[in-house]
Formats: C-alpha cells, sequence, structure tokens
C-alpha cells in the first residue's frame, strides 16, 4: 500500500520535444523563404564578354545607367560635369590612394561618359581599372 500525503501533489513534468519540433520547422521554413540574392538598385544591361570571370574586390565602385548618369558607390552623382566626377571618386577612394576601380557600364551607356570615368581615374592615379561584363546567353552565343 502507498501512502502520500495530501498538502505533498506529484511535481509537474515539462515535455520539451513539441516545443523544438515547432522550433526546428520555424527555423527550416525560415531558411526555405528567404533570399540571399544581392539585388542592386540600379538596372542596367551589362555589355557581354566571353572572357574568363575573375572576381575582384571593387573598393571603388563606379557605375554608369543608359543615360549617362553617374552612380559612386550606388550614390547618385547629380552634376555630370568632369570636376563634380572627380571630387566623388576621391571622396570615396577616402585614405585609399590606390583603389579597384570597378566601371560597371550598361550596354547603351555614353562612349563619353565611361571615357570620363577613365580619365578621371588617371587624373587622380588610380591605374587598377577594371569592367563588369557579364556572360553571354547561350541562345546568343556563337560556335
Amino acid at each position: 500500500m502507498k501512502f502520500t500525503s495530501k498538502g505533498q501533489s506529484p511535481e509537474p513534468e515539462l515535455n520539451l520535444v513539441p516545443l523544438i519540433d515547432v522550433l526546428l520547422m520555424t527555423l527550416i521554413f525560415l531558411v526555405v523563404t528567404t533570399s540571399f540574392s544581392k539585388e542592386s538598385q540600379l538596372r542596367i544591361k551589362l555589355p557581354e564578354a566571353s572572357a574568363e570571370e575573375k572576381v575582384v574586390e571593387a573598393t571603388l565602385r563606379v557605375t554608369i545607367d543608359a543615360r549617362g548618369q553617374y552612380f559612386i558607390n550606388d550614390q547618385q552623382l547629380l552634376k555630370a560635369t568632369p570636376d563634380a566626377l572627380l571630387n566623388a571618386m576621391f571622396q570615396a577612394a577616402g585614405k585609399d590612394k590606390k583603389p579597384s576601380v570597378v566601371i560597371f557600364a550598361d550596354g547603351k551607356a555614353p562612349h563619353q561618359a565611361v571615357i570620363r570615368v577613365m580619365d578621371t581615374a588617371r587624373r587622380l592615379g588610380f591605374t587598377n581599372l577594371t569592367f563588369a561584363t557579364q556572360q553571354p546567353s547561350k541562345e546568343n552565343s556563337t560556335p
């Protein structure tokens, strides 16, 4: 015979297995639904090139859209004058005296706009220039 006192109740037991199941399902849902793609605010269509892909860490990113507007590190340059471009590139480079300059020019950007960026980089002494391109689509490539 088992005697228990009326004042003492059995200790409650907390089952954690359902809680862990809910947390794991929430974690899986978040991982599946989260997108990790880097979307640019600027819509530019880069020219195509079949050269081998090389990753360059840009310390100075100059984007030129189809209308010839300049964006230095995703900040729009309001005046498109050579002096304004020179000042903006100098300030964006900061303390880096030899930054890597990557030019993201739209395929329909005016040639003069691209040359102006290259000339400004030369005037500032920035010699490490490269152009961003995209791989040609399979339907446009020739064998």
